[in-house]
């Protein structure tokens, strides 16, 4: 039996493509499961002037064919209110006060206040001084915030931003969306690391050889060239979903299982990453862009629409990650992204080192592998050794193979759901705190510095393969090799 939750959540950005394809949805799918029954709200505010009533209508069709009935949707609905408001105007932030305060009288709400921050970043630091100056915050309860991403642009922009909002917001009231992390399977590492004494014994250097982590897309750049030549694969995912990802895998074992001991072990890893100077960049990272492929409508970079004819951008990123941790000494971390490959896939690759067992005059084993399939099906790979059933006695790898069933899709939150869940919880669990930001922008900066100076190759990729060749160059000057192939 579910534990109703009283809360009420302000939505900056409510008309927006989000909210109405992934944030009303999510809060549905709460008020359907009994998370929320009678004391919450939904106080919805942008730019854009609409009534209540138009409002409401927009949320109706965001949820139409989730309710069971109409009964049910207008009992949602009827939790929500709109206000017009101009976020940089600090004197209509009264209109947003008395819409807040009037729908915490009618649904018996004392405090408990989440701000859900759907807007331009740029808007970030001016919302939360507000909040505070003009009396918005609750006085009992909890205060939360809620940022989407991005979170500045670069360690500079995101310290900024950080000291902004602290000046409204304790850190451990900061709420930093990074949506992979509420993917089920991401949410898996921890209970296959540390559910099994198998795995969590050899989670080291001892056993591990390499961890890979590969985030691909098939489509290119398509209508996002204004936001993507500036960002690239280094910004748009390797900053942010990628090195939260890396987070669960390099983690220490945390002391319990609550968000506050769970960053701290995160932190211990992030602080002993490496940063590269820039012989270093060169070294241990790849960055590629798209050529033109077998078929018509693959496109070069240069090609594509507002893309500049002279952009260097990187729409591929290969790298690999050191970590100064006696758990993990000598073992590289192995990620990658980019645009255009060969499948579209969100993986990890733990390669474990092959066995020293001498099996006669026979073939030595191969290297085990488990892998964490995250889209676009969820699953678990184990690759181990077996014998073959040739008359010698040789070696074979077999797989022992786990899907998420098509019941078990239907029951899985969706990760805003999940997030917005853990949010009213105040679990942190699953969102990025300062120090794993911060030392995300220090790590990406210095890759960027030298890519923005061009004292980097650039190397090209046939759209439609898995990236150019000096990434596999790059894993097998380790000895190394890319487990997924495409």
């Amino acid at each position: 039996m579910v534990s109703e939750l009283k809360t009420l959540v302000t939505f900056f950005g409510a008309t927006g493509d989000l909210a109405k394809r992934k944030l009303y949805p999510s809060v549905f799918n709460l008020f359907k499961k009994g998370y929320l029954q009678e004391h919450f709200a939904i106080v919805g505010t942008a730019r854009q002037d609409l009534t209540e009533d138009e409002f409401k209508q927009l949320v109706r069709d965001s949820i139409a064919g989730a309710a069971e009935d109409k009964a049910q949707a207008e009992a949602f609905i009827e939790h929500f209110s709109y206000r017009a408001h101009d976020v940089t105007d600090a004197a209509s932030y009264d209109v947003l006060k008395s819409a807040i305060e009037e729908a915490s009288d009618k649904f018996g709400i004392e405090g408990n206040r989440i701000f859900y921050m759907s807007v331009a970043p740029r808007f970030f630091g001016t919302i939360a001084k507000y909040l505070k100056s003009e009396g918005l915050l609750a006085t009992t309860g909890y205060n939360r915030l809620m940022i989407e991403k991005p979170f500045g642009t670069s360690y500079e922009t995101a310290e900024k931003l950080q000291s902004e909002l602290e000046n409204a917001f304790d850190d451990d009231q900061l709420f930093r969306i990074d949506h992979y992390l509420g993917k089920e399977m991401v949410q898996n590492i921890a209970a296959l690391r540390f559910g099994n004494p198998i795995f969590d014994a050899a989670w080291n250097k001892d056993y591990i050889k390499n961890v890979q982590v590969t985030l691909s897309e098939v489509l290119g750049v398509e209508e996002r060239a204004g936001y993507y030549d500036t960002a690239g694969a280094l910004l748009d995912m390797i900053q942010n979903h990628t090195m939260q990802i890396v987070g669960w895998l390099a983690m220490e074992k945390p002391d319990s299982f609550t968000d506050k001991d769970i960053r701290a072990a995160k932190n211990a890893a992030f602080n002993a990453l490496k940063i590269y100077n820039e012989e270093e960049v060169n070294k241990y990272f790849v960055r590629g862009q798209y050529a033109g492929g077998d078929s018509a409508e693959f496109k070069p970079y240069l090609e594509e629409m507002d893309v500049p004819a002279d952009s260097k951008n990187n729409t591929y990123i290969a790298g690999e990650l050191q970590f100064d941790l006696p758990r993990w000494e000598g073992v590289p971390f192995y990620v990658r992204s980019g645009k255009r490959l060969a499948a579209k896939q969100t993986r990890i690759d733990i390669v474990f080192k092959a066995g020293t067992f001498q099996f006669g005059a026979a073939q030595e084993a191969q290297e085990a592998i488990l892998s964490i399939l995250v889209d676009p099906t969820g699953g678990i790979e184990f690759k181990i050794n077996s014998k073959s059933v040739e008359d010698d006695f040789n070696t074979r790898l077999i797989g022992l193979d786990w899907q998420v069933s098509e019941e078990d899709k239907l029951n899985t939150p969706e990760p805003y759901e999940r997030m917005i869940h853990d949010t009213m919880n105040g679990d942190g669990s699953n969102f990025a705190d300062w120090n794993g930001v911060a030392i995300a922008w220090k790590f990406v900066d210095a890759i960027s510095a030298v890519y923005a100076a061009d004292k980097a190759p650039l190397e090209t990729y046939k759209s439609g393969s898995m990236g150019p060749a000096a990434a596999d160059k790059l894993l097998a000057n380790n000895g190394d090799a890319w487990v997924f192939k495409g």
